[in-house]
């Protein structure tokens, strides 16, 4: 799958798991580890790791298996690593206060 496509696609399972607030945001130019990272928010610590869960799997079925997924455990900030995309699955408070959106587009 093209970036664009998997992007697409992972917006779209994001959308349709209800996660809220999603954010794209093209890091290619400043991050030797990404092009893209999505950004979005659930609702709780069991939504989040849902998205995260049903995220990787939707992506493994589609033949575009997640390199690792990082969080887990506490569920309040899953990392979900496709490669060239990675998403970051937050809860409301963590999302405010590591304000990510900030960090990488200033220095975008």
């Amino acid at each position: 799958m093209q970036d664009e496509q998997l992007i697409k696609f992972v917006l779209q399972q994001l959308e349709d798991m209800k996660a809220k607030d999603i954010t794209v945001i093209d890091v290619s130019k400043t991050s030797d580890v990404t092009d893209t990272m999505i950004i979005c928010t659930g609702n709780s610590k069991r939504h989040v790791r849902s998205v995260a869960e049903q995220t990787a799997l939707a992506a493994k079925n589609a033949g575009e298996p997640a390199l690792g997924i990082e969080g887990l455990e506490g569920s309040e900030w899953v990392l979900l690593d496709l490669g060239n995309i990675v998403v970051h699955v937050m809860q409301d408070e963590t999302r405010q206060f590591y304000q990510l959106e900030k960090l990488w587009e200033h220095s975008a």
